[in-house]
């Protein structure tokens, strides 16, 4: 028997989880704060959801989904990415008028797996649905640029760009025709597919790149609605402190883009996928779907790639704030109640599940990195209970009420 997780795939063991664990707590909490909604969709979906909205030229669709069939004869995919699905969601709700959504869980694309490229690999997002206004972009852009703070980034831009829309990028879509056809020679042979069909994708493509530094730049044909939107989204990111640089070669790998088109790069990783996350504007995905039209804007992050960027192993979290000691078998009760409080307090507390010698305990906390022991002995009786801090080896003895905020303290 092969314990070894599928190819493209990991196991996520302690300590590297306890990172994971930290990163999704900051995710949500800066979610709740910003006002997103947690909305919980299915792990897959219709083929068809992504077909069309992903776009059934694209990359995803044509070669990475994990597309099968079920006991009924109906074509369903493992999701490759958030926003088709939660746009059908909301759809298929009723819900009216302005929504926030943040999502998170794991997706799937076969690939080639490499550093910060897997084959299951897992994202949060949030989609901010039912509005055409710049300010939705700015928060969108924010959201995703605070959360890499908070994790722990100090090296990370955001690279940002405006593709236009159903007014004016067909000329600017023509133009880019012309010229990439005059350098069909130098293109892939995927590019080459897919220079009909959409243009803009071979801008994307990472072979065909270096041969196109000269190529049109959608910013030059934007209509006037699209530059005002795009110099409002500008306006709002200046204002709030997040700082960017354009990027007209920025066009995204998905079919239903339209207008701004934002990515977050982190400039310290030396890896050949150097962006942790981004998104944009998708007006039209709600008709593409066979819905009503819904404007909306919406970010994915990766939270694989994000920590692997971060350099974040878990190795310097300390999982327990406390270990509880218990010097003799007849106060084990006494001391699992005291745990017991202890956790409806808020302190992060074990210990050992069945008696054992006092030194094989201390040595179970260093196992568990418990910042603190308490033990429970003959002071017990008097209403105090011994601590000691394991990074400094002090040790004092104070009141059993006092025990919950020593413990914190030592976070």
């Amino acid at each position: 028997m092969n314990f070894s997780p599928p190819k493209g795939t990991d196991d996520i063991f302690p300590p590297a989880s306890r990172a994971w664990r930290r990163a999704l707590m900051i995710w949500e909490s800066l979610a709740e704060r910003y006002g997103y909604d947690l909305v919980i969709g299915p792990v897959f979906e219709s083929t068809e959801i992504f077909a069309r909205g992903v776009g059934e030229s694209t990359e995803v669709v044509q070669k990475q989904m994990y597309t099968f069939e079920d006991k009924g004869g109906r074509s369903l995919t493992l999701r490759p990415e958030g926003t088709a699905s939660v746009v059908r969601a909301y759809l298929g709700s009723g819900v009216q008028g302005e929504v926030k959504l943040a999502y998170s869980g794991p997706m799937f694309r076969y690939e080639r797996p490499q550093a910060g490229r897997r084959r299951q690999f897992y994202q949060t997002g949030v989609e901010y649905l039912a509005t055409a206004a710049p300010d939705a972009d700015a928060e969108v852009i924010e959201i995703g640029y605070r959360f890499l703070e908070e994790v722990g980034f100090d090296e990370v831009e955001v690279a940002l760009n405006s593709i236009g829309d159903g007014e004016c990028r067909p000329a600017y879509l023509a133009v880019l025709r012309a010229y990439l056809n005059d350098k069909r020679g130098t293109l892939c042979d995927d590019s080459v597919r897919t220079l009909e069909t959409n243009p803009l994708r071979v801008l994307d493509c990472k072979v065909c790149a270096p041969h196109l530094t000269d190529a049109p730049n959608a910013v030059d044909f934007l209509c006037d609605a699209c530059r005002l939107h795009f110099d409002a989204v500008q306006v709002r990111l200046g204002n709030t402190g997040i700082p960017f640089r354009l990027e007209p070669r920025l066009v995204r790998g998905l079919d239903y883009y339209t207008r701004t088109a934002f990515e977050y790069i982190a400039t310290g990783f030396d890896a050949a996928q150097n962006a942790v996350g981004g998104g944009g504007r998708y007006d039209g995905l709600a008709e593409t779907l066979g819905g009503s039209a819904v404007p909306g804007v919406g970010l994915a992050m990766g939270i694989d790639r994000i920590l692997l960027a971060a350099g974040e192993d878990g190795s310097d979290i300390v999982p327990l704030d406390l270990f509880v000691v218990v010097a003799s078998p007849e106060r084990r009760e006494t001391a699992a109640r005291f745990v017991s409080d202890l956790r409806r307090a808020g302190v992060r507390v074990d210990m050992a599940p069945q008696q054992r010698s006092v030194k094989s305990q201390f040595r179970a906390a260093d196992r568990r990195k418990a910042a603190g022991v308490a033990i429970i002995g003959d002071e017990w009786d008097q209403g105090r209970v011994i601590v000691r801090n394991l990074a400094t080896s002090t040790q004092t003895e104070i009141s059993v009420e006092e025990a919950a905020e020593w413990a914190k303290s030592n976070r």
